[in-house]
């Protein structure tokens, strides 16, 4: 049976999950960002288990073929932002090319569901991690700029300080000073 999981973002999140199920006694065949896959059908009783070990470690099963679209354009956006995968052409397309849906479909049920449209999400999960790079603190600006797909440090200088209301670099002048030095304690 193959479910879709809300909330899972990160590899350490289904890492946990699988855990988590394995150990309630569920047999896992797959888990992905987002994506569940157990080795046979449920019973009512174990699909209420399945729920309920599923929210108690923080997630949600979605119910619904729109929800799990969106679930689907959030998992692609955060797999193009976190991976090596460049983006060829345009986010519309590539969502289109990916889901295999009308962009102008994909982007009004994301708008319902969300409450914001994918390009305003696709900026966000970019400013994150762009806060997580230069909080690891070993590229320069101008290297996170080429690796989030920003046509120049100018360009994602200005959306950062638009988004959070810093500078990358006084961003990183807040994150270092926040720190003591071990030999300073």
């Amino acid at each position: 049976m193959h479910y879709y999981v809300k909330n899972m973002v990160c590899s350490h999140c289904a890492e946990v999950l699988e855990e988590k199920l394995t150990h309630a006694g569920f047999q896992v065949k797959s888990i992905d960002l987002g994506e569940l896959t157990l080795g046979s059908a449920l019973n009512e009783k174990d699909q209420l288990k399945l729920d309920e070990v599923i929210r108690n470690n923080g997630f949600e099963l979605i119910n619904g073929q729109g929800a799990q679209i969106v679930e689907t354009v959030k998992r692609l956006i955060i797999k193009l932002i976190r991976t090596d995968e460049k983006l060829e052409g345009n986010l519309s397309e590539y969502l289109s090319e990916h889901t295999h849906k009308d962009y102008q479909q994909l982007s009004r049920l994301f708008s319902n569901v969300e409450g914001k449209s994918i390009e305003r999400y696709y900026i966000l999960q970019k400013i994150e991690r762009a806060k997580e790079l230069i909080v690891y603190g070993e590229q320069t600006f101008a290297e996170i700029a080429l690796e989030l797909d920003y046509s120049s440090q100018q360009h994602f200088s200005r959306q950062f300080k638009k988004e959070t209301g810093l500078s990358p670099s006084h961003f990183k002048e807040i994150k270092e000073n926040k720190r003591i030095a071990i030999d300073k304690i």
